[in-house]
């Protein structure tokens, strides 16, 4: 990769990292549903008419943006209103990608790789120490509320997925656009139904900036932005170069919440931490084969598939499991 397009690639990792700590400000002032309602609203409009929908069936487009956008962020907004920190929360969440690794193999019937079985094992390890850390200093139902979101962007990748729908240029920010249109109805529905309309009436008029510009970074830097450069550089490089990147994302997220909120991870979620990204590390990055007879190097790369969403859609895994974003 050229020096300039490894600079947009960590570019992108400081934007998604820092995505978290926006959305926990923003919800100092707006409550959870109502917050992904509007971000969705933003992020759709006027992006919709401007983004060519993806060659899929409405069906799938709907079932996609049910667990890869409303499923997810719900659960993440959710889990970051009831205290999960948000720096240890862009660390915890990169366990989609494990998760899609166990749900492929046993919906799409995709045997996973000996690298990836190990990473899976991994990453358990490291949530389970994650678990154990946040016993001893917080309530444990932030993290499960969590890991629920993680599970719901698998499912979304494993749908993605059976859909192809992560071909041709562009394709993961149409699928990220056009999916996003069946959040901002069920969120607000929720939200009248969860939070009520006295929270919804008080959040809408009385809106503070740091609501608007949380809004803003999370819905245009994070989602279409970051997508937009992201999808780039998977048209112009293999996925193993770019993918590598994605793990940046939690380095920044928590160095920005230990910054923004003075968050300092118990030594427990720090080790439980390494051992999750060492665990995606393990599954997602890709040794050279050396060719016997022209002693070059061969490299195995997967078609470039682009994310379908945010922070979100991290990373794509490799075969026989698939890209998973």
């Amino acid at each position: 990769m050229r020096r300039r397009d490894i600079a947009l690639a960590v570019l992108v990792a400081v934007v998604w990292g820092t995505n978290f700590v926006a959305i926990r400000a923003g919800l100092d002032s707006v409550p959870p549903l109502l917050f992904l309602a509007v971000r969705f609203v933003v992020v759709c409009v006027p992006a919709v008419l401007l983004v060519r929908r993806p060659a899929l069936p409405w069906r799938d487009l709907a079932l996609i943006g049910l667990f890869t956008s409303l499923g997810q962020f719900a659960l993440l907004y959710l889990a970051l209103h009831l205290g999960m920190p948000p720096g240890l929360s862009s660390l915890v969440l990169q366990a989609q990608v494990l998760l899609t690794v166990v749900i492929a193999a046993g919906w799409l019937r995709e045997r996973p790789r000996t690298a990836q079985r190990i990473g899976v094992a991994l990453g358990g390890a490291g949530l389970v120490t994650i678990a154990a850390g946040r016993g001893l200093s917080a309530p444990l139902l932030p993290l499960v509320v969590l890991v629920l979101a993680a599970v719901s962007w698998a499912v979304g990748n494993v749908l993605t997925r059976r859909a192809g729908a992560l071909t041709g240029p562009g394709a993961g920010l149409g699928v990220t656009v056009w999916s996003g249109l069946v959040v901002p109805l069920p969120a607000l529905a929720l939200s009248f139904l969860v939070e009520g309309p006295g929270a919804i009436g008080a959040a809408l008029t009385h809106v503070q900036w740091s609501a608007v510009l949380s809004t803003a970074y999370t819905a245009y830097l994070s989602s279409l932005v970051g997508y937009g450069i992201w999808n780039t550089l998977l048209s112009r490089h293999p996925v193993a170069a770019v993918t590598p990147f994605a793990m940046l994302v939690p380095v920044f997220g928590m160095a920005a919440a230990a910054v923004a909120f003075g968050e300092r991870p118990h030594l427990l979620e720090l080790v439980g931490g390494v051992l999750l990204l060492a665990g995606v590390g393990v599954a997602v990055l890709r040794r050279p084969r050396r060719s016997p007879r022209s002693g070059q190097v061969a490299v195995d790369v997967d078609p470039a598939p682009r994310p379908a969403r945010e922070p979100a859609h991290l990373v794509q895994l490799t075969r026989p499991v698939g890209p998973s974003r």
